[in-house]
């Protein structure tokens, strides 16, 4: 895997608040990275600093090997931005503002491609006083993909979309990464978040709290899985012994048991119930990355960012 973003110690303050402290990871080729964390986390200032907008207090930034904000005009080309709010002309058509936006490129995708990529095919003639706002954020992408870049920063791309304009703007985002972009995405949608991440960055506090895989990270929160099962009321009993924290009812029971780390032997024992027929349904489901979001938070909040 060959690293295309690094970000090294990284601390950043506005007067005397301290937004960033140190926090540090990279990003692989080809990979979809997403930043997810409580209000004034610090997940926007961080795309502004790799961006080339802000400077870090201290540590370091490189995108696709060069500093953004000493390299502006090298590696402008080479990375699209979609920022959590953009303006258009009104009385411009999408058609005639991706072109002109293409212009701006020496090797742009071409056209056809543009549109078919952020489904914007049959809204080209539209105005953009006329489109919807899940159309507009299309417009953002196409925009933001005009010049075939490498990189490509996503800030809440899809803050206020109805569940149907989400889904249109992940095939795009997935689209993208099958073309081989690398994908730094912000967002305060944790299923967003697991279903688009290849890895996820939790910054707490103006610190990275944890990184990895959504399984990585319930490691990391010390979550385990949860095995749900019916049973008889007798096995119910039997199992809440050998398995404290069981919940169960009736005659016949759900049953749930949380944070199973021997998971092998206790499934053998599952398992053997089973096999007497006495003992249905079973399931094993690996923690969510809500869970373990909210195990490492510490509370349940609304991670919505707003930059200071």
């Amino acid at each position: 895997m060959t690293t295309v973003v690094e970000v090294d110690r990284v601390s950043k303050s506005f007067g005397a608040q301290s937004v960033l402290r140190e926090i540090s990871f990279s990003i692989e080729r080809g990979e979809i990275f997403c930043l997810l964390g409580p209000n004034g986390a610090g997940k926007t200032t961080t795309l502004e600093i790799l961006e080339g907008f802000l400077e870090p207090d201290s540590g370091s930034v490189q995108v696709l090997g060069c500093d953004p904000l000493a390299s502006g005009e090298a590696l402008r080309p080479r990375v699209g931005v979609v920022l959590q709010e953009s303006g258009f002309p009104k009385f411009f058509r999408v058609g005639e503002i991706i072109d002109t936006w293409r212009s701006y490129y020496d090797d742009p995708l071409p056209y056809d491609e543009i549109l078919d990529l952020v489904g914007l095919r049959s809204d080209e003639a539209k105005l953009v006083r006329r489109l919807s706002g899940g159309q507009r954020r299309r417009l953002d992408f196409a925009l933001a993909v005009a010049g075939d870049p490498e990189v490509i920063f996503l800030d809440e791309p899809t803050t206020g979309f109805d569940p149907e304009a989400r889904a249109r703007c992940w095939e795009a985002i997935a689209g993208l990464r099958e073309l081989g972009k690398t994908i730094l995405l912000t967002t305060h949608y944790l299923d967003e978040a697991e279903r688009l991440g290849d890895r996820i960055a939790v910054l707490l506090d103006g610190a990275a709290g944890a990184i990895g895989s959504t399984q990585e990270l319930a490691q990391q929160a010390d979550l385990g899985v949860t095995v749900s099962f019916q049973a008889t009321a007798e096995v119910a009993e039997q199992l809440a012994r050998e398995f404290p924290g069981l919940k169960n009812a009736d005659e016949v029971v759900d049953g749930q048991i949380d944070d199973v780390r021997s998971l092998t032997r206790r499934l053998d024992l599952l398992d053997n119930h089973a096999s007497q027929r006495a003992f249905a349904s079973l399931r094993v489901q690996p923690p969510s990355l809500e869970q373990a979001y909210l195990a490492l938070v510490g509370r349940q909040s609304d991670p919505m960012d707003s930059r200071p």
